[in-house]
């Protein structure tokens, strides 16, 4: 079915919350607005002020809705990887119904039958992602409902994460004036976006180099295998910068921008450039080698670091290579340094959506894709997860497309206009059936 409506997509980050507004029409997606606020109450990629943390959603959504023109009730929320934990899973019932027709209510109680574990009291499941189904002993079926059966299986990934985590952005959501329309696991939604069919069966290692941690995660056969998470990212480089040079870290930062380089044999030791040291009243002269020196070596601790972990479950053998995200990775320097640690191909993810080209923008891109992307048998496993009774009810609309108007004699007139004839509402409530993502 082709993706239609509205979709929101919230990204809180170490360095900044984003926010994007998408307009989905025949599955084409339309950036039609973006936010982009500060982050502050984060550390490392974990809330620890509740309070700064909403100031910094709200700030970041007021943005979309300026440049998008409307309101913004309900997010798709991303979930970073920390202390994540994927499992397989497999669920069988016996058919209920005396015609033996599989319906909603049997692939509910498959998906809650999945789900039958022991989870530690600090845990919580996150989301459980349908695979295939089994009618009668016929494999690979994706949506069983319509089919004839007397016994039902479900295999699947059950994804769980701590309890603090979770709790922490729903109530900052929340505490924004928002609705979380979805939870979505950031490193899930960002191998399923960026990498190709091929890439995704094959094998391909994912790094999501952020501005408080880095993530490495693993697709193969089309599902994700493995989550890493390192406690550092592009602010680390940044501080190290200013305790080297003894900078403050907003000048540290700037020289990052301005002049860094991840790859030393790249740069020359001729060119220099002023730093103003603290202490000092005239600024220093540095050369673009030593503050290439400086960022390497932090990012090379950050690689081989990654490389540790998927030496030991030997991920670089796969075919695919390394993609690099994030807005750390758009440094110069910084895929030719991974070559030489990794020892495979890598290459650098650019979002193409315009006005969008910037990796910093690529896991707020895949969270809205990747809501787009959720069908119906996704939602009926949701509420196994839940607990919700209602099946597959249209969703609340993520934004309000009224415009605000001064003049009154205007809203009477956009009012007239965009009523709804008799037969109009009727299509109208068939369309927003189909076409809105049960929450």
């Amino acid at each position: 079915m082709a993706k239609t409506g509205m979709y929101v997509g919230l990204d809180i980050g170490t360095t900044s919350v984003k926010v994007v507004v998408a307009e989905y029409i025949d599955s084409q997606m339309n950036i039609i607005g973006v936010g982009n606020a500060k982050s502050e109450g984060i550390n490392r990629g974990i809330i620890v002020d509740i309070d700064k943390t909403v100031h910094a959603i709200q700030r970041a959504v007021k943005q979309a809705e300026e440049k998008a023109g409307i309101q913004i009730k309900s997010v798709s929320v991303g979930l970073p990887a920390n202390l994540l934990e994927v499992e397989p899973c497999q669920g069988m019932i016996a058919v209920n119904n005396e015609s033996k027709e599989i319906t909603d209510e049997d692939v509910r109680n498959v998906a809650s039958a999945a789900m039958v574990r022991s989870v530690p009291p600090e845990r919580q499941i996150v989301s459980l992602l349908p695979q295939e189904f089994t009618v009668d002993g016929f494999e690979g079926i994706k949506d069983p409902r319509g089919m004839i059966g007397v016994r039902l299986e479900m295999f699947g990934l059950v994804f769980t994460g701590p309890k603090t985590i979770i709790h922490n952005i729903h109530r900052c959501v929340e505490k924004a004036g928002l609705t979380v329309a979805e939870t979505i696991i950031t490193p899930l939604a960002l191998t399923e976006s960026i990498l190709s069919d091929g890439e995704k069966d094959f094998g391909t290692i994912v790094i999501d180099m952020g501005g408080g941690q880095t993530t490495t995660s693993v697709m193969h056969d089309k599902q994700l295998k493995f989550t890493h998470v390192d406690q550092e990212g592009g602010e680390y480089v940044t501080k190290d910068i200013s305790i080297v040079l003894n900078t403050s870290f907003n000048n540290a930062e700037a020289l990052k921008i301005n002049y860094g380089d991840a790859y030393p044999s790249r740069t020359s030791k001729e060119e220099d450039f002023p730093v103003d040291v603290i202490g000092k009243t005239d600024p220093i002269k540095v050369d673009e080698r030593y503050l290439a020196e400086i960022i390497e070596a932090r990012l090379e601790q950050i690689f081989s670091k990654a490389k540790e972990a998927l030496d030991e479950i030997e991920a670089l053998d796969l075919p695919g290579g390394v993609v690099l995200s994030g807005g750390a990775a758009s440094l110069p320097g910084v895929v030719d340094l991974a070559e030489d640690i990794f020892g495979t191909n890598v290459k650098l993810h650019v979002p193409n959506q315009m006005g969008l080209r910037n990796p910093v923008f690529t896991n707020v891109i895949s969270i809205v894709n990747y809501s787009a992307e959720l069908n119906d048998v996704y939602h009926l496993a949701k509420t196994a997860v839940t607990g919700e009774k209602a099946v597959l009810a249209p969703q609340a609309s993520a934004v309000s497309t009224t415009p605000v108007y001064d003049d009154y004699d205007a809203v009477e007139e956009y009012e007239e206009e965009t009523k709804p004839k008799s037969d109009e509402k009727v299509t109208g409530k068939i369309k927003d059936f189909f076409s809105n993502i049960f929450d």
